[in-house]
């Protein structure tokens, strides 16, 4: 009986993989010096982008501000610059800063400088991009400004490569439900 118990518990264990984390179990240092903590935006959509200051999909900044402006009560969006495509990321937060606020007047939180992917992905990116620690789904970030979705209660609904731009309709029909 005792083997049979065992057998069962192992069975069990083993067939269960639940996410491995909750977005709101994330807290990052954010570009001013102070922390982002995740736990925070319950009740948020938030929408995660890896940002980077010299890259041609830099404009993109402009809609993320507009679209930040627009839904603040209800949305947050997190930068992160990044540096893992084609040196397009200054080296240090006080430029990416600096940048960010002169040319698009950013006033929604930007992390430090932090890899997206490769061996010393932020650990933010290891649980969005891998189904067995998000519970929903692969995704490969290709380049700069790709975009995570997350609903009001922590879900991750979906990932948008960097073409999807802030305004597009497939990104706006999960910021306007």
């Amino acid at each position: 009986m005792k083997i049979i118990l065992a057998f069962l518990s192992l069975v069990i264990m083993t067939s269960f993989h639940p996410a491995a984390e909750s977005i709101y179990n994330f807290k990052i240092k954010a570009l001013d010096g102070s922390t982002i903590d995740f736990s925070k935006y319950k009740g948020k959509k938030i929408l995660i982008v890896n940002t980077a200051s010299m890259c041609g999909y830099t404009p993109q900044y402009e809609g993320l501000e507009k679209l930040y402006e627009a839904h603040k009560d209800n949305l947050v969006i997190v930068g992160f610059p990044s540096d893992n495509f084609g040196n397009q990321e200054y080296h240090d937060n006080d430029s990416i800063s600096s940048f960010c606020k002169k040319n698009f007047g950013v006033t929604f939180p930007l992390t430090t400088r932090v890899d997206v992917k490769g061996p010393n992905t932020t650990p933010i990116y290891k649980y969005l991009c891998n189904k067995s620690e998000n519970g929903v789904l692969d995704a490969e970030i290709s380049w700069n400004f790709n975009k995570f979705i997350i609903d009001e209660k922590g879900n991750l609904l979906q990932h948008f490569d960097s073409k999807v731009t802030p305004e597009s309709d497939e990104l706006l029909k999960y910021i306007n439900n």
